[in-house]
């Protein structure tokens, strides 16, 4: 069940996808959204070392930067306003002019149902200095799951499951079906065997599982690398969503995700459904 959205509105391309889903599926479940910006304006007026002479220039950077980024987020404002609006969809704005965005979404979080941002923009658009940390800290503070958006806009009709055997990926699994963003959806289990022992009962449990939850669903067992294999196999059965959980058993201990989900968030041009 879904009744609280919280939307990441940070300026970028990916906003205009990240408001078009959140409101489809605040009207779909009657949910409530809520818009979270932030405007860092004193990370953005740091522009690094600055050589002899190139003062007013630094300064008309600083200057730039922080309009472009108001600009920006004034914008996404405007439109997460529009879509609340046709879709007659309830919704509050929460807006922070400082502070660290990782932290406003963490605090935000707490009492909502799914987050919905581009997280890929993390990497493109130089939120923080070290995007993986960064991602990790969200994880570790329990804000999942999140609805990680691609840039355009798409139906989710067909979703693939990603399963590595984790307890992460399992429960990824669990969130995804619990919530059920997408009644009707097509779901595809897949299970990729690259270089460990094929584990036989996997798909047949979580297909099981599936079917207890009112779900019909299509099972691969896939000789690949999950790495480099998953977003071919979802484009191949024209998949709008995967989900995915961690497929290591520590992921407390580590300072980075699984190369998986990390490449998968680096390269995906479909939207990632991502629960630890």
């Amino acid at each position: 069940m879904i009744k609280r959205i919280l939307v990441g509105l940070g300026g970028t391309p990916f906003t205009a996808a990240a408001t078009q889903w959140a409101t489809e599926l605040g009207d779909l479940h009657q949910a409530q959204l809520t818009g979270v910006t932030i405007v860092n304006t004193k990370k953005l007026e740091k522009v690094g070392p600055v050589p002899a002479g190139a003062a007013a220039y630094a300064q008309r950077m600083r200057e730039n930067n922080v309009q472009v980024t108001k600009e920006g987020t004034e914008k996404a404002i405007a439109l997460f306003k529009e879509h609340c609006g046709k879709q007659a969809v309830v919704c509050r704005r929460i807006k922070y002019e400082e502070g660290d965005t990782f932290e406003a979404m963490i605090d935000e979080d707490r009492f909502n149902d799914l987050t919905i941002f581009g997280l890929r923009s993390i990497f493109e658009y130089g939120f923080v200095e070290d995007p993986d940390k960064a991602i990790l800290k969200l994880l570790r503070h329990g804000v999942r799951p999140i609805l990680a958006v691609a840039e355009k806009y798409r139906p989710v009709k067909t979703v693939v499951i990603a399963l590595s055997g984790s307890m992460e990926s399992a429960r990824a699994t669990r969130d995804y079906l619990q919530l059920n963003p997408w009644p009707g959806a097509e779901i595809r289990l897949v299970h990729f065997t690259h270089r460990k022992k094929p584990e036989p009962f996997l798909l047949e449990k979580a297909a099981d599982y599936c079917q207890a939850h009112g779900f019909e669903v299509h099972t691969d067992l896939m000789d690949g690398n999950p790495k480099t294999d998953l977003l071919a196999y979802a484009h191949e059965h024209n998949a709008d969503l995967i989900v995915m959980g961690n497929s290591s058993r520590n992921i407390i201990k580590r300072s980075l995700l699984g190369d998986t989900v990390l490449e998968t968030i680096h390269s995906a041009d479909i939207p990632l459904f991502l629960s630890q």
